[in-house]
């Protein structure tokens, strides 16, 4: 297995300046859908004015996946109401066309906390008009909380095959101190579902932290056949994001491979500082990825094409 090679693009003109009057900051987690005709439709999620996001939407133009065919349109959903898991944020992270029904969009649902900072679970909305709107399947999440994952189950990367929902997601239960500021620790999980609503209490551990350098790893995306992980990896040292990469190894676990993801952050410009959450697709201008820079994605969504 070779290193990816990747031609920077860019970053994505959403066609109107990331601020009011339609939002205040950030595109973040930006999640692709190839459509049936060819177009990327991209979900993504902007801050109001006291840092809480919602999801919005935006499709790109097949032959040139740096422009946008109309502005962002959105919220798909509002925040959750007031003692919700989501009442503070709604992130959305992976987007399932299920064969002859409906789409699933999950998101993760932000709840700030006394004892702890905050909580992050897995909620779930549900369209039947091909995307056009988007309703809560409940006002609890999916992956909700339990005595192996207590704080963190979240981040989901979802896929439907042979019959049933697989699940790449985060999961932890707790917090450590990296500079005199509490983050969260966490790792990769697995799970699967028979109906991608109802879902085991406990996931597969995939891939760890590697401590003491590392406190979290994020947004798992997997790619290609050959059993490769993408990873947004949280490191102490920097106090910023970098991309990772995990492949299987003989005996069916992953062996952590960073320096085969072939992007790091940049010399200068909106990636120079950190760099996470990339999410890839395979699309009429070629193998596309997108991702964010410095700053969770305050100054938006960086586009990349895979080198032939």
């Amino acid at each position: 297995m070779t290193a990816l090679r990747w031609d920077r693009l860019g970053l994505l003109d959403l066609g109107v300046p990331i601020g009011p009057p339609w939002t205040t900051s950030h595109a973040m987690l930006p999640t692709p859908d190839v459509r049936a005709d060819g177009t990327v439709r991209l979900y993504f999620s902007s801050c109001d004015a006291t840092g809480r996001s919602r999801p919005y939407v935006v499709d790109l133009d097949p032959a040139d996946p740096t422009r946008v065919l109309a502005p962002p349109r959105g919220p798909l959903l509002e925040l959750g109401a007031p003692g919700c898991f989501d009442d503070n944020g709604v992130v959305a992270t992976s987007v399932v066309h299920v064969p002859g029904g409906p789409i699933h969009l999950y998101y993760v649902g932000f709840e700030l906390c006394v004892g702890v900072r905050y909580r992050l679970f897995t909620g779930l909305a549900i369209s039947t008009d091909d995307g056009a709107t988007f309703l809560r399947h409940g006002e609890v999440p999916v992956l909700d909380r339990t005595s192996a994952e207590r704080l963190f189950r979240c981040g989901p990367y979802v896929r439907y095959e042979g019959g049933r929902f697989r699940m790449w997601y985060v999961g932890g239960g707790g917090f450590t101190d990296v500079g005199g500021k509490q983050l969260p620790a966490y790792d990769i999980r697995y799970a699967e579902s028979a109906d991608g609503i109802h879902w085991p209490d406990r996931g597969e551990l995939l891939v760890a932290a590697r401590e003491p350098h590392e406190h979290g790893l994020g947004r798992p995306y997997p790619f290609g056949d050959d059993g490769r992980l993408l990873l947004s990896v949280r490191d102490r040292a920097t106090g910023a994001y970098r991309l990772g990469c995990a492949v299987r190894d003989g005996a069916g676990g992953y062996e952590r491979r960073d320096a085969d993801v072939g992007l790091t952050t940049s010399d200068g410009g909106f990636d120079d500082e950190a760099i996470m959450y990339l999410a890839v697709a395979e699309t009429p201008a070629g193998t596309l990825g997108f991702y964010n820079g410095n700053g969770f994605g305050a100054d938006g969504i960086g586009v990349v094409r895979l080198a032939t």
